[in-house]
């Protein structure tokens, strides 16, 4: 559990701020993810508290609130039965999955 919450950590690290400030948010944003137990885990809770992240709670996968899980549901299902055999495979394959979604449901 603790390394999950290390990469979290490292994910947040290298595109949080960056997203932010690519996107030109200022300082008056606020971060929305699920309460997934993973998202939860106490180092994460500490990086976002240190580095002054506002967080806006929200349930643990629930799509009628985060649109979102219906392309994540998706993906897992198609993605996995083409079988990957390494990274650049599987980021090739999503891609094409994703491709293949209903725009409606892919610009979530």
């Amino acid at each position: 559990m603790a390394s999950c919450g290390r990469k979290i950590v490292d994910i947040l690290k290298q595109l949080l701020k960056t997203s932010g400030r690519k996107l030109k948010l200022g300082r008056k944003w606020v971060f929305q993810m699920d309460n997934h137990p993973k998202h939860t885990y106490k180092v994460v809770a500490k990086w976002l508290k240190d580095n002054k992240v506002k967080v806006l709670e929200w349930p643990s996968q629930i799509p009628d609130l985060n649109p979102i899980e219906y392309l994540w549901a998706e993906l897992k299902k198609c993605v996995p039965a083409r079988r990957p055999t390494n990274l650049t495979q599987l980021h090739q394959l999503c891609q094409e999955e994703r491709a293949k979604i209903h725009p409606t449901t892919r610009n979530v």
